[in-house]
């Protein structure tokens, strides 16, 4: 297995790990805000003014979280499969190119394993 296999193997696990843990975050924060609601509509003993308030805000405690976490997921795994389809193709030299003696990265016309220039920048 070749070190970019490998590495390929490793971000995918890494992003796996972060997807579950983020889930996990969420959904206990939620059951902790769901719990905290209960509990708080039970102690009020029929207020209905306030069980109103409390009920709504808890709503928007959990659909601001859930759509948080998954805006930031999705702009993640957008992000990413750009990067990887932008990522420039390694591709062997051909012997042919290389001189006796010489490395084909040192031959005219390939140039070392350093990372690109990034795109020139946009003017507004």
């Amino acid at each position: 297995m070749s070190r970019d296999e490998s590495r390929a193997i490793r971000d995918t696990e890494l992003e796996k790990e972060r997807a579950r843990y983020g889930l996990l975050a969420v959904v206990v924060s939620i059951l902790a805000i769901s719990g905290v609601t209960v509990f708080g509509v039970w102690r009020l003993d029929g207020d209905k003014a306030v069980i109103v308030g409390v009920l709504t805000a808890a709503f928007t405690a959990v659909s601001s979280m859930t759509t948080a976490y998954l805006g930031i997921k999705a702009v993640s795994n957008t992000a990413r499969s750009m990067a990887i389809e932008n990522r420039p193709r390694r591709e062997p030299a051909p012997e042919s190119a290389a001189a006796p003696g010489r490395t084909p990265a040192a031959s005219p016309g390939h140039t070392a394993a350093t990372s690109p220039e990034p795109p020139a920048q946009r003017t507004p």
